[in-house]
């Protein structure tokens, strides 16, 4: 494991894991801080995931391109391209998330249920997804 990190490190991937996770914690508190108020109080949590994933989406593909990528990989019209995909892909798991913890036919939880897999599944979906694709 030591030398998995120690490659890592010389790679400059653990820089930007690092990198990823302090910018997609802001990223993913905006997410949060947007969305709870409109599920809880506001409108559906459904159409509160799209109002929030969209407003973090746009935080978000500046935060990681200038921060957490930085020097990596080229950024062109494909680059934006590649993002959005990356993005809808984490929209999808985040609405579905929504729809099997709070909305759907089973379990009726609580809004901020959906944040746990928010904060837990989707990053580590998208990092290796931004890394190996978007900002190659």
């Amino acid at each position: 494991m030591a030398s998995r990190i120690e490659q890592w490190r010389t790679s400059g991937v653990l820089g930007q894991l690092v990198r990823f996770g302090v910018t997609g914690v802001a990223v993913t508190l905006f997410y949060a801080a947007v969305y709870w108020p409109l599920a809880t109080y506001v409108m559906n949590p459904n159409l509160a995931v799209l109002v929030a994933f969209v407003l973090a989406t746009a935080v978000g593909r500046f935060a990681h391109g200038a921060v957490s990528f930085r020097g990596h990989g080229t950024r062109d019209r494909g680059t934006a391209v590649r993002f959005t995909i990356v993005q809808a892909l984490g929209f999808l798991l985040n609405q579905g998330f929504t729809w099997a913890l709070v909305t759907g036919p089973f379990v009726h939880g609580p809004t901020w249920w959906p944040l746990v897999p928010a904060v837990f599944v989707v990053p580590l979906v998208t990092f290796g997804l931004q890394r190996n694709w978007v900002f190659r």
